[in-house]
C-alpha cells in the first residue's frame, strides 16, 4: 500500500501529490520470506558504489528511471514489512518498482534443492534469498561491460569514477553524496579523457558508446523478448557484447533465475569445487547445473550463500595502473 504525503492547496483541499522535497512513501509486505539485505545488496557494485549506500538499517539506491532520476530508501521496519521512501522526478516509478527489486516476481516454487545436499542445505538456510530485478536494462548492460575482462576491484573503481563524474547528483537526504548513472545519451558523450582517467580500457568504453547510440531501441527489444535466449540474441548482436555480458544484464535487469555467466574467470571453478570438490571448465559447469535447468542462477546464488569456496591458490592479483598521472 502506498501513502503519499499531502500538501495544502489555496482552496483548502489537500493535494494528493507530495511537495517536491518530500518523499513518496510505501509499505511492501512480501507474501514470502525476504532477506532484504542479501537480495537487494546483490545490485551494489563494491562498497564505494555511488548508486547504493547502506546506512544503519537503511539501504539507499539512486537510479535513472524512465521517468527521471530517483533516490529510494528502504528498510525492514519489522518482520515481513519493508518501508520505502523515494525522492526525485522518478520517485513514482521507483516506488512502483520496489516489490520487483525485492524479488516479488521471483517464483522458486519449482525449485528442487534435493538433488544435491549442499544446495538443499543452502536453500533451507536461506529461505529469504530472492531474485530481484531493477528493470533498468541499459544501466545493467553498462555495468556489465565495465566488468568485462578485469578484476572486480578495477571494474568497481571505474564505475564509481564515471558515475560520480558524469552522472547526476541524487535527490533526497542521502547519508553521503550519491549519484545516478548518466542518461543513455549521456553515456554517448562521456569524454575520452574520463574513460582513461577512470581506468576503463578502450574496448569497453567503445562498446558502451556504440550500444548507447541505439540504446532506446536496444532496451525496447530486450523488454519485448519472450525469454532469456531471445534476450541473448538481441544483446550479442551488438559489437563487444558476448554471452557473459548478456547473462549479467539478464540477471540484474530482469532477475532471470536461469542465467549463467559463461566465460567468467572464477565461476566455473567455484561451481565445480562446491558440487564435486574439483575444478571444472565452462562445459563442465553447464553439465553440473543441467539438472536445475530454469533455475541455474538460483543454484549459483545459493552456492555463494553457502560460504563454500575454493581455497585460494595464489596471492591476490594487484593490477598495474598505466594511467597518466
Amino acid at each position: 500500500m502506498t501513502s503519499i504525503a499531502p500538501g495544502p492547496l489555496r482552496s483548502g483541499v489537500r493535494d494528493p501529490r507530495p511537495a517536491p522535497d518530500r518523499p513518496l512513501e510505501t509499505e511492501y509486505r512480501p507474501r514470502h520470506p525476504l532477506d532484504l539485505h542479501r537480495s537487494v545488496l546483490f545490485f551494489r557494485r563494491g562498497a564505494g558504489d555511488p548508486t547504493m549506500v547502506v546506512s544503519g538499517s537503511v539501504i539507499w539506491r539512486a537510479s535513472r528511471t524512465p521517468e527521471g532520476i530517483a533516490t529510494l530508501a528502504i528498510r525492514e521496519t519489522r518482520p515481513g514489512v519493508v518501508r520505502g521512501a523515494a525522492w526525485g522526478p522518478g520517485r513514482e516509478w521507483a516506488i512502483a518498482q520496489l516489490p520487483a527489486l525485492c524479488g516479488a516476481d521471483d517464483d522458486p516454487s519449482a525449485f528442487d534443492g534435493s538433488r544435491h545436499p549442499l544446495i538443499e542445505e543452502a536453500h533451507r538456510r536461506n529461505p529469504g534469498l530472492r531474485m530481484g530485478r531493477t528493470g533498468l536494462v541499459f544501466d545493467a548492460l553498462a555495468c556489465a561491460v565495465f566488468e568485462q575482462k578485469v578484476t572486480g576491484m578495477q571494474a568497481f573503481a571505474a564505475w564509481r569514477r564515471i558515475v560520480t563524474w558524469c552522472g547526476e547528483r541524487a535527490p533526497g537526504p542521502t547519508p553521503r553524496p550519491m549519484f545516478a548513472p548518466p542518461t543513455v545519451d549521456g553515456w554517448r558523450h562521456v569524454p575520452s579523457w574520463a574513460w582513461h582517467r577512470a581506468g576503463l580500457e578502450p574496448p569497453q568504453s567503445k562498446t558502451i558508446v556504440r550500444s548507447a547510440r541505439r540504446g532506446d531501441a536496444l532496451v525496447r527489444a530486450v523488454l519485448a523478448a519472450e525469454d532469456g535466449e531471445a534476450v541473448d540474441r538481441v544483446l550479442v548482436s551488438q559489437p563487444g557484447i558476448g554471452p557473459w555480458t548478456s547473462a549479467e544484464t539478464r540477471i540484474r535487469a530482469l532477475g532471470d533465475p536461469d542465467a549463467v555467466s559463461v566465460g567468467d574467470f572464477h565461476l566455473a571453478y567455484e561451481v565445480g569445487y562446491a558440487l564435486t570438490g574439483e575444478r571444472v571448465d565452462d562445459d563442465g559447469m553447464l553439465r553440473l547445473l543441467a539438472p536445475w535447468a530454469g533455475q541455474r542462477q538460483r543454484v549459483i546464488r545459493l552456492l555463494y550463500a553457502s560460504g563454500v569456496s575454493e581455497p585460494r591458490r595464489a596471492p591476490r592479483l594487484h593490477p598495474e595502473d598505466h594511467r597518466d598521472r
